[in-house]
């Protein structure tokens, strides 16, 4: 399939990028020039997997992915959620052989973007260098927020922060608003990324109900209780670097 470039799809790129950073008309023009092969995907499909060599990005467009781990035993170690504008393995310009796999949790609509393109891009854009490079920073973020709440939180609390996070990251570009947004993995997915088990996730959702924090529907998450969420999990935002932090 060859690449040329997609509207729609570097659009989501736009968005994402102008939620963490301030892009220059001259920018944007730049990012839309980029080729790109678009590929629809089925649930839990590979995207990329441990050991590969990849030649190319992944744009999430539709659907979540997650970055995780297999040990040998089968046991799963979900290492952080994707959502539209995402691309999460941006760190493979750099990092030739990939140390972790990356596949979707739902239907998905990916766009791969060839390194050589990207790598053009930020030769000729430093300012997008600089973007890119804070969006790998803010990953970093988020990955030590995931540690704190993995080694320190209470179950309660660590499911409560991911909430607060997800859903602030979905309303930056868009995909969440009016405290709802997308929860479409599954109680194995979170239990996954918690390092907890599905009976222990079941009984935090059941809790969180009871106290009308939350409410759950067709694959959607409903925040009831906002302030209080924050609260109890002690959610400070800083480490997202959103450049728009309205809440609602």
């Amino acid at each position: 399939m060859r690449s040329a470039p997609d509207q729609h799809a570097l659009g989501m790129l736009i968005r994402k990028l102008e939620s963490i950073a301030t892009l220059s008309d001259t920018e944007r023009q730049a990012i839309q020039g980029l080729p790109v092969r678009i590929h629809h995907l089925n649930a839990r499909q590979d995207i990329v997997r441990d050991s590969d060599q990849p030649t190319h990005c992944c744009l999430v467009l539709e659907g979540w992915a997650c970055r995780y781990k297999l040990l040998r035993q089968g046991k799963r170690q979900i290492m952080s959620f994707h959502i539209p504008g995402d691309i999460p393995d941006l760190q493979s310009l750099h990092v030739r052989t990939m140390d972790h796999s990356l596949a979707t949790l739902t239907k998905a609509v990916v766009a791969f973007i060839p390194h050589e393109s990207l790598r053009e891009l930020t030769a000729r854009h430093p300012g997008l260098a600089a973007v890119f490079w804070r969006d790998t920073l803010i990953d970093s973020g988020i990955f030590r927020e995931w540690l704190v709440s993995m080694g320190r939180r209470s179950a309660f609390e660590h499911v409560a922060h991911l909430f607060c996070e997800l859903y602030l990251k979905l309303q930056a570009v868009g995909l969440a608003g009016n405290f709802r947004c997308p929860l479409p993995m599954t109680q194995t997915d979170l239990a996954d990324a918690l390092g907890l088990t599905p009976v222990h996730i079941n009984r935090v959702l059941k809790e969180m109900r009871g106290q009308t924090l939350i409410t759950l529907r067709s694959n959607a998450l409903v925040i009831e209780a906002w302030d209080e969420l924050l609260r109890v999990s002690e959610f400070d935002s800083t480490y997202l670097q959103l450049e728009n932090r309205a809440v609602g």
